[in-house]
């Protein structure tokens, strides 16, 4: 069952009066369950990808299709109200809200949705990510490894069906990336797809299927069997 579906996308940019081609003629296809790793240096388009497939940038031709949405045919709203019902995002620069404690950066999404009594579902996901007692901390009293697990719970609190990760394991020691990689291999048994952006050799390692890209193009799709 595909769950993203990329049809000669498209996506330029004008920088200092020259466009510059992010992603070229890009046909993807995800199924539902996947466990998937875009690979290439900086600047090969491995987050501009991401950004189409979470509807936080636009094409400019071709068609993007993400559980089920054709993300040309919706407007903001529905753009929002697809992510928050679908997608689970884990960014590199963590986008915490700094005046929320962890445990309410967590909620937030759920309160995005307008759910109600959050607070133990929160919890929980913070506990799966060795976080239960820094609920109370907010950001600026977390090292950067803190904070990248309270986004990855984040992520995980509203059982989406795809999760989008830009490096999500740039700023965690080996140990506790080996941890958050179990989780997510859980995660991933139990269906949820994954699609990641990383350089990283051990997420790499942990994928199903390796998309390589340079200079905006798919120059490689490389299945394998899991890690």
């Amino acid at each position: 069952m595909e769950v993203v579906k990329l049809t000669d996308v498209n996506r330029h940019f004008t920088l200092g009066g020259s466009q510059v081609n992010a992603l070229q003629h890009i046909n993807l296809s995800v199924n539902k369950g996947e466990f998937l790793v875009l690979k290439g240096t900086s600047g090969s388009g491995k987050s501009t990808l991401l950004n189409l497939i979470g509807a936080m940038d636009e094409a400019n031709s071709g068609e993007v299709t993400v559980a089920g949405h054709e993300l040309g045919k919706l407007n903001d709203n529905q753009k929002s109200q697809m992510r928050r019902q679908h997608i689970g995002f884990i960014f590199q620069s963590f986008n915490l809200l700094p005046v929320l404690t962890a445990l309410e950066n967590v909620q937030y999404p759920l309160a995005l949705r307008g759910e109600k009594d959050t607070k133990a579902r929160a919890q929980t996901a913070l506990q799966r990510v060795g976080l239960a007692d820094y609920a109370g901390h907010r950001p600026n009293q977390l090292s950067g490894g803190q904070m990248q697990r309270v986004a990855i719970a984040r992520a995980l609190v509203t059982d989406p069906d795809i999760i989008l990760a830009d490096e999500p394991t740039a700023n965690l020691d080996s140990q506790t990336a080996a941890t958050i990689m179990v989780l997510m291999k859980e995660l991933n048994q139990q269906g949820v797809t994954f699609i990641f952006a990383t350089h990283h050799e051990f997420v790499l390692q942990q994928a199903t299927r390796i998309i390589e890209l340079r200079d905006g193009e798919i120059i490689n799709d490389q299945h394998k069997a899991a890690a």
